[in-house]
């Protein structure tokens, strides 16, 4: 059994002795009422001053710490009592727990402190009585007579996974008129592989106003959060049941994870009331609605909605509901697409115009050559990986390796490709069903009709096959230099380069995809034109029959 070194028992045994009785208790945190599970809430440690009817020391521990930690939260009671207790040492202790008293009768052998056992601790049983009717009070996440329902139905969204082929700005319109509600503006949630879930607005306008918000502030956390409170809107999202600190640090993607350890919120966000994670009666059958109604139109209408161009699409449904005090049995929904206000949201962000600070792909033509493998309107640049980072793109991405590079210089020379989630995992599938990547090279090409002369970036796969991901002008000074760092960077390394594919082109991260975005790794070797040995290749024309 551990016990205190002599100096600490030296020193409690100078703390004034009181003729007082003191109770000492450990028990779970939850009320008998609830059927949560009392590990996940831990358990609380209570030494209170019976004789003066004060708590001296209080603790909450996890369920699974040891009998030493309501020893630490006496020892604080002793010496640091809560106000307006003093410090000091009790003549006698009392416990309802034998193993307590035994393992506290060796543990203070050497203080002068009785430690008495009793059935009941009237003041410490007040107490947690109190604590009881405090949890009894709280309202639920969900009401509990729709929980379950919700649950199901929100498993079901998690499956039917929307955020695949629906992004942000492509709004349905849910029509309910019933519970003082309206219409609804469902946005998902998840194709940058970031958040999951769908926030349903109350109005055209509360979301036109966040989004703008967004666009204008995306560089400023407070106005961003502000911007956030402002929403007037319900959601669902999902998050890892499982979660904790390490895990949020992981920048793991939770597609990847199974059915089993998704966690389904629910939630209010109001420009009065904040955030806030509990749905009451009527919000929940909006939400349930909602869900089921959206369910039944993505089912339905799936196809379409994979299609690039944005359909026009509406459907009804009689949505049947649950039990409850609401006189009817079903309510008619409409659910339809939004083409119009998407098109507006799209222009709000600028999707379409040219980054001056991006170089946008192209399709140009080239002889010889395959232009289908990276998307026309994915972000492209030429820079450096630090080997640090590296390290954790290694273990973080879908890793491909080449060989042993060795490090030298600021870190790896790449190639970064930037689109939306769906793209970016067909341009690797496609990569890799040809073997890998085997080279990344850079050849002159040739306009023959306006006499450009172009710098050509080009892949080469394990098949052979050459495919272009970008073409820039000879004169350009931006890539003028970033070539001169590619090639240095190349050279330190001994010829060894990467190509990093990442999502997030439609996000907060456009144009500087962070590492959660980066979604795999490519090494491979540079190649000059010598090595390659295709020569200057033409431009060739591309007619169009009527």
């Amino acid at each position: 059994m551990t016990s205190f070194n002599r100096s600490t028992s030296r020193r409690l045994k100078k703390l004034t002795q009181i003729p007082s009785v003191w109770e000492g208790d450990r028990r779970p945190l939850s009320s008998p009422n609830q059927h949560s599970d009392s590990e996940e809430k831990g358990e609380c440690i209570l030494w209170v001053d019976y004789s003066q009817g004060v708590v001296r020391g209080m603790d909450v521990v996890a369920s699974d710490i040891g009998p030493e930690a309501i020893v630490r939260t006496l020892m604080r009671a002793m010496e640091h009592p809560h106000s307006p207790a003093r410090p000091a040492r009790p003549q006698r202790i009392v416990v309802k727990d034998r193993e307590i008293q035994f393992y506290l009768r060796g543990v203070l052998q050497d203080l002068d402190i009785a430690i008495d056992y009793a059935p009941e601790l009237p003041l410490i049983d007040e107490l947690f009585r109190g604590f009881a009717d405090i949890l009894d009070s709280q309202t639920p996440d969900l009401p509990p007579q729709y929980a379950q329902i919700l649950r199901e139905k929100a498993f079901a969204i998690w499956q039917a996974a929307p955020w695949e082929f629906l992004e942000e700005q492509q709004i349905l319109s849910i029509e309910i008129n019933k519970w003082d509600v309206g219409t609804l503006y469902a946005s998902v949630m998840g194709m940058l592989g970031m958040e999951y879930g769908i926030l349903f607005y109350r109005s055209e306008e509360s979301l036109k106003q966040f989004r703008a918000a967004v666009l204008t502030d995306e560089e400023s956390t407070e106005h961003l959060e502000e911007a956030f409170l402002k929403q007037d809107c319900l959601f669902l999202t999902f998050e890892s049941a499982e979660e904790t600190e390490e895990d949020e640090d992981e920048e793991g993607d939770l597609a990847d994870l199974p059915l089993s350890e998704i966690d389904p919120t629910f939630g209010n966000i109001h420009p009065l009331e904040g955030l806030r994670s509990v749905l009451y009666d009527e919000e929940a059958l909006v939400i349930l609605v909602a869900i089921e109604s959206l369910s039944r139109f993505i089912r339905d209408h799936r196809r379409q909605l994979h299609e690039d161009i944005f359909p026009i699409l509406s459907r009804r449904y009689r949505i049947s509901l649950p039990q409850s005090e609401e006189l009817t049995k079903s309510v008619a929904v409409t659910v339809s697409t939004m083409p119009q206000l998407t098109a507006e949201l799209e222009e709000m962000a600028g999707f379409g115009v040219d980054d001056e600070e991006s170089e946008n792909l192209g399709s140009p033509n080239f002889q010889s050559l395959q232009d289908d493998l990276i998307p026309e309107d994915s972000f492209l640049s030429l820079g450096v990986v630090s080997w640090e980072m590296l390290e954790y793109l290694r273990k973080g991405a879908s890793y491909h390796k080449v060989g042993e590079i060795k490090q030298v210089g600021d870190g790896l020379p790449v190639i970064l490709i930037q689109t939306s989630r769906p793209k970016a995992k067909t341009v690797i599938e496609r990569i890799e069903a040809t073997g890998g990547l085997r080279a990344i090279c850079f050849n002159p090409g040739a306009d023959p009709f306006d006499g450009d002369r172009y710098d050509l970036g080009l892949l080469q796969t394990q098949n052979g096959e050459l495919f272009l991901f970008g073409e820039f002008l000879d004169g350009d000074p931006i890539h003028v230099e970033a070539r001169k760092k590619w090639n240095q960077r190349c050279k330190n390394t001994k010829g060894y380069c990467g190509l990093i594919i990442a999502k997030g082109l439609t996000g907060a991260s456009r144009g500087n995809p962070q590492l959660r975005d980066m979604m795999a790794l490519f090494e491979a070797r540079s190649l000059s034109p010598k090595d390659l040995g295709i020569g200057t290749l033409q431009l060739m024309p591309q007619l169009k029959l009527e």
